[in-house]
């Protein structure tokens, strides 16, 4: 399949650069897979699309205070790194980061760093097969861990320009594990009352643990589709999560995924059948059209990138035609796109 498939035409103004307030009061497209009849409503209603004996899967993963500034010993020159994923936890102390490092030039394997004033050292061990970085960090006081939280700051994806003036708009209200490089931003538009209005209607809301890689925000840049190789995630279906999906699916109920890292989760622990195993593992499964699901009957989403993996999978999902339409008609009416905009709901 040729990736070209995926592309659509976006004014750059609707390229969402802050949230909007309250999180629920963002616009939200209704899309159904049996039918071409388009809804517009705001967030806030998805209430009444949900009904008792569902299920609601969220992603409780955080977003890591994961970019630093360095400064490179003893020669000067400033680098930018963000750390991806621990590796290692020394006895010492010390821990082994899988980081991206820029300008990657001035960080070869050996070149030490210091962050954060002196709090944190880094030393450059080896470059990765995907350009990245395997880097040492060491603290001056406290731990690791301790450091990264008083001198690291939330990456934001690049299409955003300017910080947030809350970085708490770009975790989920319900983020608890921390691990991820990006937000599971379709859960950004849930509050704290919007999940108990679902909860009182019937609906079970459980949670499961996918730590986002930087890799979801990279085209696919192979010459067809099938041939692209998918980044690596980790994830955790409690056994609580795969109980509630049984006990949906055989009262009736439908699964609803917030999010593709909750499809990807879901879909990489199903059995052939459609029960979910509980436990963690690593995934690579890459969901592009076409694609038998076997668990999830309902998506929530944002809209996503040109020929991303991300907006694959939704048309996987919804139809390509059907998703490309609705983009189109996103367009059309000035939908804020991307991390911080809007959401679309694709019902059965």
């Amino acid at each position: 399949m040729d990736p070209a498939t995926f592309d659509y035409a976006l004014p750059p103004e609707l390229i969402a650069q802050s949230p909007v307030e309250p999180r629920d009061s963002s616009r939200l497209l209704v899309v159904r897979r049996t039918g071409e009849r388009l809804e517009h409503r705001h967030f806030r209603d998805v209430v009444e699309y949900l009904r008792e004996g569902d299920v609601l899967v969220l992603n409780d993963t955080r977003v890591m205070r994961s970019r630093l500034w360095a400064r490179r010993r003893p020669q000067g020159g400033r680098v930018e790194l963000l750390l991806l994923r621990r590796v290692e936890r020394r006895p010492e102390g010390a821990e082994i980061w899988h980081a991206l490092v820029k300008p990657g030039r001035r960080a070869p394997a050996g070149q030490e760093m210091e962050a954060g004033d002196g709090q944190l050292r880094v030393r450059v061990l080896e470059r990765t097969a995907d350009g990245g970085r395997l880097v040492e960090l060491t603290s001056r006081d406290g731990t690791v861990s301790e450091v990264l939280a008083r001198i690291g700051t939330v990456p934001l994806p690049p299409y955003i320009r300017r910080p947030l003036d809350d970085p708490e708009r770009y975790q989920t209200v319900y983020a608890r594990e921390e691990g991820s490089a990006a937000a599971p931003t379709a859960g950004l538009h849930f509050t704290a009352s919007l999940l108990e209005r679902i909860r009182q209607v019937g609906v079970e809301v459980v949670s499961l643990t996918l730590h986002v890689g930087v890799g979801t925000f990279r085209p696919v840049r192979a010459p067809v589709v099938e041939q692209h190789v998918m980044h690596e995630e980790f994830f955790t279906v409690p056994a609580a999560t795969a109980d509630a999906i049984a006990r949906a699916r055989q009262q009736g109920g439908r699964v609803w995924a917030v999010g593709t890292t909750v499809v990807r989760a879901l879909e990489s622990a199903a059995e052939e059948t459609g029960d979910v195993r509980p436990g963690s593992a690593w995934t690579r499964l890459f969901i592009h059209p076409p694609y038998r699901f076997r668990v999830v009957d309902v998506l929530i989403t944002n809209f996503h990138l040109p020929r991303s993996t991300l907006l694959m999978l939704v048309c996987a999902f919804g139809g390509t035609e059907r998703i490309l339409s609705a983009y189109r008609e996103a367009v059309a009416r000035r939908y804020r796109f991307y991390s911080l905009g809007d959401a679309m709901l694709i019902l059965p």
